[in-house]
């Protein structure tokens, strides 16, 4: 048997050379995400940065703690405290005392990411002065890195300002330094301090003052801006390659036992001359299971070695797209490889165990066919197994539909949930694969010539052959149009849900962080045509079922405004009785019965009970709660929404607008802009990773749509030989081929965009339970761009291989091995 195996590799090589390309990029694949999630899973100790050289650092309440039967609970506050100014004078009293302030600056030519400070706190870091000296005067900074010089004048939402020295950047972040006196009119409220004194003094003279922190040592970066950037960043991460390597996985083996099970059932002939020799149909599956082993152990020790390769690559691609820090690298880890390699062979083995059954089964008479019909194309395991799929994602649709529609806007289902459409649709493929090909090639076969006509029935008599090269197309075009389309669907319902609920004609919105002041919105206020209603952000926390404490975010605007200009998706209630001892509320909520008091801790950590005014339907999950200012303490204006009265001109309006906020610095945008700014697609991360995932599924599948060409193409050499006896010229034949292939790629996009469409209607169908009217945004740009690939692919792998064989005469191909 092993002979026959060893021979069997050697003769058909084609057929095993296309075998083991598909195992081993699928196993490399499996090794390349493994090894980036496990590297993503642990981030190393980070020192303080902008405090590194300070003594001690001294900071306000910035969480709090709720108990509960399960252990305390802690939440960031949306508006951390200020040290108070009582300690703040005791601590003076021990030494010198620095107030730190950090605020957005926006400079025209500067980076978009620029951070203004206080002079006094650079040498905490410490920056030195590489060229010019220290801010003096108000309209005097300093800035880190090279994008300005000494001397240059610089617009900023601040007001015009001169550079007066640079300062090395120190890589975690652009800074521009202001005098203390500018830093602290640009941004009034401290809420940290440096103090040049002993740490045990310091501890001593804030003891008893609930919430403050005393920083020293490594516990200094918590003072920094982003204290948990690098954990916050590798978390998203490990979601984002934990997404990749199960859809690599998904297509990886999906490909595999495609492919496996075509090769198979290429060799049905071969099959019956040894089921005609005296071979056993337990010789016949032993065989095939050899073949399996021998082809899965080399191409996933290869599959293994390409991985160690190209994780590095792929780590240094995230560091680049700066979606990892700095330090980010593959590490030493080893479990990846036995998983990929061992998920490699149990793949190759279970595509060559549920084939060898079938080949088994191979009649004596099929060593005497000549005819390449495929009379039986779907097994009973196939057809079982492919209801079963079909079924279960329909009866869990329903369900979720039924029970919990919001659960379908989540990532990790939209993202999991298409597989097993995919893959059911794959399985039904070669029932849909006649009908299809019939409908695609009726236009075609009515032409003059024999062309269309040969394509047709040549797709249709290879039903397996035809739906296995599909099959790379199937899943790279239904996988961009359900999670494109998931995304922009879910994007474009977020978007329509704003536009309804804003009745504003202009929203205004700051430059920086610290919002609007007094001086601002009195100017806003002041202009002729224009009703402004400010409101600002904040949170509400809530403790669910006990032990949960949830986070939601909040938008402070008084009662009058907000039935002005807003028009709230309610559920029950009256927008018009919200007051200072009231709240509305979604209905995610555990309590949202209207009348209901309910406990919450406010953004400051303030604990209060609120009546419930208002309930508002839960939509795509952004609907948050309103309160007003009074429950929103120490929140900025951060938006002011604007009507025209008095018929006022949209142009005037707007310019007076402009004038007002020109001093300080904001933007005056219409409502429809202002939504399209504010909602304009999924954030950078998720946007990143599904185009890796899509490009992971794009490249495996395009060299495995190809391999499967070559494979097909090499088995079809006996076609070829007839209709160049039956007087087709070479070129005849080759357009003949490649119309097929076009064929074949246009049944598989077909069958996927079947597939995307189903999965988007699942999805649009829980925005409507959830009263969100929208549309299906299917991504027709990038379904075209990929089917695009696939077609030049296919084309040119059919084409290739049948040039080649046609160079040789017509009546040598007739032997059975290729």
């Amino acid at each position: 048997m092993l002979s026959t195996t060893l021979h069997t590799l050697r003769t058909r090589r084609v057929t095993f050379a296309g075998s083991f390309v598909a195992l081993t990029l699928g196993v490399a694949l499996i090794a390349v995400m493994g090894l980036a999630l496990a590297s993503s899973l642990d981030a190393p100790d980070r020192g303080p940065e902008r405090f590194a050289a300070a003594p001690v650092v001294v900071r306000g309440q910035d969480t709090f703690e709720v108990p509960t039967s399960i252990g305390d609970r802690t939440q960031k506050l949306a508006q951390p405290r200020a040290v108070p100014d009582a300690t703040v004078a005791k601590l003076r009293d021990l030494g010198t005392v620095v107030e730190d302030r950090s605020f957005a600056v926006r400079a025209a030519g500067g980076p978009a990411d620029l951070v203004g400070h206080p002079w006094s706190t650079s040498a905490f870091a410490p920056y030195e002065l590489d060229a010019g000296r220290a801010p003096e005067a108000a309209d005097e900074v300093v800035v880190s890195g090279d994008w300005a010089r000494p001397g240059t004048r610089v617009r900023t939402d601040g007001g015009t300002v001169r550079v007066v020295g640079t300062v090395a950047g120190l890589g975690f972040e652009n800074a521009v330094f202001y005098t203390d006196t500018r830093a602290a009119a640009l941004s009034p409220r401290s809420l940290q301090l440096v103090v040049d004194a002993d740490a045990a003094a310091v501890r001593e003279t804030v003891r008893g003052r609930e919430g403050v922190q005393v920083l020293t040592g490594d516990a200094r970066r918590y003072a920094d801006a982003d204290p948990d950037r690098d954990s916050e960043a590798l978390t998203a991460m490990n979601a984002m390659f934990g997404t990749a390597g199960g859809v690599a996985g998904f297509v990886s083996v999906f490909v595999v036992a495609s492919t496996f099970a075509f090769a198979v059932a290429q060799r049905r002939r071969e099959f019956g001359l040894l089921r005609t020799a005296g071979a056993t149909p337990a010789q016949i599956r032993r065989m095939v299971v050899s073949e399996a082993l021998m082809v899965g152990l080399l191409a996933s020790a290869a599959g293994c070695v390409l991985g160690s390769y190209g994780a590095p690559m792929l780590a240094e691609w995230a560091v680049d797209e700066r979606l990892a820090p700095r330090w980010f690298s593959i590490g030493d880890y080893t479990w990846p490889y036995h998983m990929a390699f061992w998920t490699g062979l149990f793949v190759a083995l279970c595509g060559a165990v549920a084939a060898s059954w079938r080949a088994g089964r191979t009649g004596l008479t099929e060593a005497l066919r000549e005819a390449a019909v495929d009379t039986r194309a779907m097994t009973r395991g196939r057809w079982l197994l492919g209801a079963a799929l079909l079924i279960t994602a329909a009866v869990t649709l329903v369900l979720d539909l039924v029970t919990n529609p919001s659960d379908l806007l989540q990532r990790k289902i939209y993202v999991s949930r298409p597989m097993l459409l995919i893959t059911a649709v794959a399985l039904l493929a070669p029932v849909l694969v006649r009908p299809l090909v019939r409908l695609i090639a009726w236009l075609p076969a009515q032409l003059p010539g024999a062309s269309g006509m040969l394509v047709r029935e040549n797709a249709t008599a290879g039903v397996r052959r035809t739906a296995a090269v599909a099959a790379p197309v199937l899943v790279t075009v239904a996988l961009a149009g359900s999670l494109l389309g998931a995304t922009a669907t879910l994007d474009e319902a977020k978007a329509t849900e704003v536009r309804e609920q804003t009745a504003a004609d202009f929203v205004v919105t700051p430059a920086g962080d610290a919002g609007f002041d007094d001086a601002t919105l009195n100017r806003l206020a002041a202009v002729s045509g224009a009703e402004v209603f400010a409101s600002s952000s904040s949170a509400v926390y809530v403790l669910e079922e006990g032990v949960a404490l949830i986070r939601s975010d909040a938008r402070a605007v008084d009662p009058g405004p907000l039935v002005a200009t807003a028009r709230l998706p309610l559920a029950a209630g009256n927008v018009s009785d919200l007051d200072d001892d009231s709240i509305i509320v979604n209905e995610e909520w555990e309590k949202h019965t209207v009348g209901d008091r309910v406990d919450v801790w406010l953004g400051d950590g303030t604990k209060k009970s609120l009546k419930i005014a208002a309930v508002m339907t839960v939509g795509t999950g952004d609907n948050g709660v309103y309160v007003t200012p009074r429950n929103a303490p120490a929140a900025p204006v951060d938006r002011v929404d604007v009507r025209l009265v008095d018929a006022a001109g949209t142009g005037t309006v707007a310019a007076g607008l402009r004038e007002a906020v020109r001093a300080s610095g904001g933007e005056v945008l219409t409502r429809d802009a202002w939504v399209r700014q504010t909602y304009p697609e999924s954030d950078r991360t998720t946007r990143t990773g599904f185009f890796l995932v899509l490009g992971i599924a794009l490249l495996y599948t395009g060299i495995s749509l190809a391999n499967t060409m070559v494979m097909a193409t090499s088995d079809r050499v006996r076609d070829l030989a007839v209709l160049r006896l039956a007087g087709a010229t070479t070129w005849q034949v080759l357009r003949l081929v490649g119309a097929e292939a076009l064929m074949v790629v246009t049944v598989g996009g077909v069958l996927g965009v079947l597939a995307a469409g189903l999965n988007l209607t699942g999805m649009w169908a829980a925005l409507g339970l959830l009263s969100v009217g929208t549309s299906i945004e299917m991504p027709w740009t990038a379904l075209a761009a990929a089917m695009g690939a696939c077609a030049v692919l296919a084309v040119i792998s059919a084409v290739v291989p049948a040039g080649l064989a046609l160079r040789r005469r017509a009546v040598e191909p007739a032997g059975v091995h290729d």
